[in-house]
């Protein structure tokens, strides 16, 4: 149990500080004159997708391990999720969940 739980701590800082990384580059970036026209959204978007992918090939060179097509699959996943909490989606996410009356229970 312990290790799972440092396990799901330690994606939680990678997501975090992945989502801070991708926030930051969004917000430096938005106003260039080639990315003024496109939604902010599409702009996070790729933005945590190149974040994510570029980290796992980061971990991996650091770690000498091989990047498998299992790995970028999961590192596009986790992107997602990465753009998620970048941009507020969680809030939009809990709404919908909300608006369900999802309890859990039968």
């Amino acid at each position: 149990m312990n290790v799972s739980m440092e396990y799901v701590m330690a994606a939680a800082t990678v997501v975090g500080a992945f989502a801070f990384i991708t926030a930051v580059i969004v917000q430096t970036t938005k106003e260039l004159p080639g990315l003024a026209n496109l939604p902010t959204n599409l702009v996070a978007l790729v933005t945590a997708e190149a974040v994510t992918i570029c980290g796992l090939v980061a971990y991996s060179s650091y770690s000498a391990t091989n990047v498998l097509w299992y790995h970028i699959a999961s590192a596009v996943i986790c992107g997602f999720i990465v753009y998620m909490v970048a941009t507020g989606g969680w809030e939009k996410l809990n709404a919908i969940w909300q608006r369900t009356k999802f309890t859990g229970r039968q």
